[in-house]
């Protein structure tokens, strides 16, 4: 990939925050740390050699190994991006209202979907994937609605997620199980999908944690719904990352309160464990707190974007991602 011109070199601040405990899954005397203050709007993804990519001012941004902001790729409307094991980048684009992959190479970029059954998609938001390589990913609507195209046999438009098989065939595994879908995370030995339902810009809207049990062939048990939690009036949650140890930690919140959300729940990284135990809270003082993917040589940098800033925290156990392994 051609080198862009730099954009910033950005000055590192760091958070107030006390110790945590020996059993936290932070690390000792970690504090949240800010890298950026702008460029990282959402879905953080770590690559070893160019860094940290995200979604950004329309563009892929690159914060590199040497502390840098650059442009990756300009325009590309983005919003979730995860490499999968192949170390492709699998992008959720709400701008083009398609879900695409980049190739290892930098060079292609493949459409997966463009549109269910000859209806364009909302905004395909965020993605997760199995380890059988389906991929899996949500498409809320934000903002004006006029434009949705997929309703379901009543009429009622539908914000749903889908799940793309490694043959090309995509299947929508929720309608209207959730109100709004955002963030998603495939869970254990891919018998769990957690699904973040983020009414935002509605007052009384779900702001919700759920899991659901997830079958062998990739759909969710309906009636197996749970909910992890619930952040009431306040901002609910975003993007999601999982350690090695299971723990889930969640993007959520929000330090001041504007017109549909209150600051009941303060902005930062909510920890869970699979049951859904409240393990742990970091707080990022910029809004929104947006989404958090892990990173680094050994995998212990939990990266988080906020308001257009990153942030990054340690953390006692490495992440599990698909690509690459810790060093």
């Amino acid at each position: 990939m051609t080198k862009l011109p730099l954009l910033a070199v950005p000055i590192v601040l760091t958070a107030t925050l006390p110790a945590f405990a020996a059993d936290s899954p932070f690390a000792p005397d970690a504090k949240p740390a800010m890298l950026l203050k702008t460029g990282a709007g959402e879905g953080p993804a770590w690559h070893p050699t160019l860094g940290l990519l995200m979604s950004g001012d329309g563009n892929i941004n690159r914060y590199g190994l040497d502390g840098r902001l650059r442009v990756f790729r300009a325009g590309a409307g983005t919003n979730g991006l995860l490499f999968d094991r192949q170390g492709r980048l699998l992008m959720c684009q709400p701008k083009f209202r398609r879900f695409a992959r980049l190739s290892a190479d930098g060079r292609k970029i493949e459409t997966l979907t463009r549109d269910y059954e000859g209806k364009r998609y909302n905004q395909p938001n965020d993605v997760t994937v199995d380890s059988k390589g389906r991929i899996y990913f949500s498409d809320p609507k934000y903002g004006p609605r006029t434009n949705m195209e997929i309703v379901d046999k009543k009429g009622k438009k539908v914000e749903g997620v889908y799940r793309i098989d490694p043959d090309g065939t995509v299947t929508r595994i929720i309608t209207h199980e959730v109100d709004r879908p955002n963030g998603l995370l495939v869970y254990g030995k891919d018998d769990s999908l957690f699904v973040a339902d983020n009414n935002n810009n509605t007052r009384g809207g779900p702001r919700k944690l759920w899991r659901f049990r997830l079958k062998y062939d990739g759909t969710i048990v309906e009636r197996t719904r749970k909910l992890i939690y619930d952040w009431g009036a306040g901002r609910g949650p975003d993007g999601m990352a999982v350690d090695v140890k299971g723990n889930i930690y969640v993007a959520a919140g929000r330090t001041k309160p504007n017109k549909w959300e209150t600051a009941d729940k303060k902005g930062g990284v909510y920890v869970f464990n699979g049951d859904g135990k409240f393990l742990a809270f970091v707080p990022i003082p910029n809004d929104e707190v947006t989404n958090c993917a892990f990173g680094g040589k050994d995998l212990k940098t939990l990266y988080i974007t906020a308001g257009g800033s990153l942030w990054s925290i340690r953390t006692a156990a490495a992440g599990k991602v698909l690509w690459p392994k810790a060093e």
